[in-house]
């Protein structure tokens, strides 16, 4: 897969999606696109993505990851990866979420890939009804993933980002399957907890009112 510049897109949603952020983008020039991905796990980090696309770029294919599949959104990544002027990810561990809660948890972690970013953006679209505090100026976009180009490409980074690190963590603790779950509250997740009990990768917030702690 590669690819390619162009004034439209083939696609007709693709092509909605670029002509949301070329509209911001001739308001205020530089755009960045924030997501995250995990905030509902049981265990491992929040993954937060930001990423600035240049204009004109298109990615075919480009979508919410929840729309994709595992298979598509492996490909896209590395597209993303070589088009991007710039990109951050961040994983934001369990013992932060447990000091901070989800949201602070992930409030950070955008804060954080923002001010890594190599090219710095005129304007941060952040997905969903919350802004980080941040010298970045922000607009928060109700399922920005599925409206804004940017904010879908960081949706795909903090997507896989994330999955590759369950997978890697099942490789350490088979017992838990997390390759399968990815740390979701799954029916089979708190079987095997029942059975195995927590690790340090657990979010201890997160399992006080099952008695896991």
């Amino acid at each position: 897969m590669s690819a390619r510049k162009a004034k439209k897109a083939d696609d007709p949603a693709l092509d909605e999606l670029w002509r949301y952020d070329d509209c911001l983008r001739g308001q205020f020039g530089i755009l960045a696109g924030v997501d995250e991905a995990g905030r509902g796990p049981l265990c491992g980090p929040v993954c937060v993505a930001a990423v600035v696309l240049g204009p004109g770029t298109l990615v075919p294919g480009l979508n919410d990851s929840k729309r994709l599949s595992e298979k598509k959104r492996e490909a896209l990544y590395d597209v993303i990866l070589q088009q991007a002027l710039a990109y951050d990810i961040q994983l934001i561990g369990p013992e932060t979420i447990d000091r901070l809660n989800i949201l602070g948890a992930t409030m950070l972690g955008m804060k954080q890939a923002l001010a890594n970013l190599a090219v710095q953006p005129n304007l941060a679209l952040i997905d969903g009804n919350r802004c980080p505090e941040t010298a970045v100026p922000c607009r928060a976009v109700i399922k920005g993933d599925a409206r804004s180009a940017s904010v879908a490409a960081a949706s795909i980074l903090a997507k896989v980002t994330r999955d590759r690190y369950m997978v890697e963590l099942a490789r350490q603790y088979p017992q838990y399957q997390l390759e399968k779950h990815k740390g979701y509250p799954t029916k089979l997740h708190y079987q095997l907890l029942d059975e195995y009990g927590i690790q340090p990768f657990y979010r201890k917030s997160f399992l006080k009112k099952r008695g896991y702690v």
